[in-house]
């Protein structure tokens, strides 16, 4: 595989920042950048799936609007029609190998959320328990063969950064302050109206905020805390 030497300095960094002992999230964010560059790319993404709630949780995106994956997240992720079908192939795949562009353009989940982040041409990697999905705008041309086998070059690396992040997390849990520290002032507020058993609706009234915009600050909560459910939050905050 021939590599330019842009590209050879680029997968250095690639390789040095995998290496690194590094949060879970950290890891993803920071690759994101990193694979933007390597891949003349315009958009990333990145997920875990949730076997146990059969939902794409944990987001990390780059240069995506907070309000459209925010309608990923409460509907089009259950109403998508390439994402399954590119985890079923656990290597880089582009989307039009599972779907032709001219079909794709046509569904929802084109018009209603990639478009209106200019995502046109993509490329998936699903591997382990996280997953990268690279997007181009339509000018640059779709990802051919070596950004496919550049993706699948990193993966192991990936693959290894994760397992180790999630070894760590596991054994030195992270203390509740540090936790808490996380969280910006609205979401803490939140997090202490879950607490007292508030619902949805009496935090907007109390926040003066709209029930989304509620929702769209639990997301995040569960985000960072690595948590589900709002019983969660309750157990996590009684620590």
């Amino acid at each position: 595989m021939y590599l330019t030497a842009p590209e050879q300095q680029a997968l250095r960094g690639v390789f040095t920042l995998l290496a690194e002992d590094c949060g879970e999230r950290d890891i993803r964010e920071r690759l994101g950048w990193a694979l933007l560059d390597l891949l003349h790319a315009d958009q990333f993404a990145s997920f875990v799936w949730d076997a146990a709630s059969g939902r794409f949780v944990g987001r990390v995106a780059l240069n995506m609007d907070a309000a459209n994956l925010d309608r990923y997240d409460a509907w089009h992720q259950h109403h998508d029609p390439i994402t399954f079908v590119l985890q079923s192939h656990r290597r880089a795949t582009r989307v039009s190998e599972v779907m032709p562009q001219r079909e794709l353009m046509r569904r929802e989940f084109f018009t209603d959320f990639l478009s209106r982040d200019g995502m046109h041409w993509g490329m998936n990697l699903h591997a382990f328990e996280g997953d990268l999905r690279i997007w181009r705008r339509k000018g640059r041309g779709d990802f051919g063969d070596h950004e496919k086998a550049l993706l699948d070059l990193i993966e192991p690396a990936f693959i290894g950064a994760l397992q180790r992040a999630q070894r760590t997390a596991a054994a030195v849990p992270m203390p509740v302050e540090a936790a808490w520290s996380t969280l910006s002032t609205r979401e803490q507020e939140v997090a202490r109206a879950v607490c007292e058993g508030l619902t949805d609706k009496e935090i907007a009234r109390r926040m003066a905020v709209s029930v989304p915009t509620v929702r769209t600050y639990l997301r995040r909560i569960f985000d960072k805390l690595g948590i589900e459910r709002r019983s969660a939050l309750a157990g996590w905050a009684a620590r």
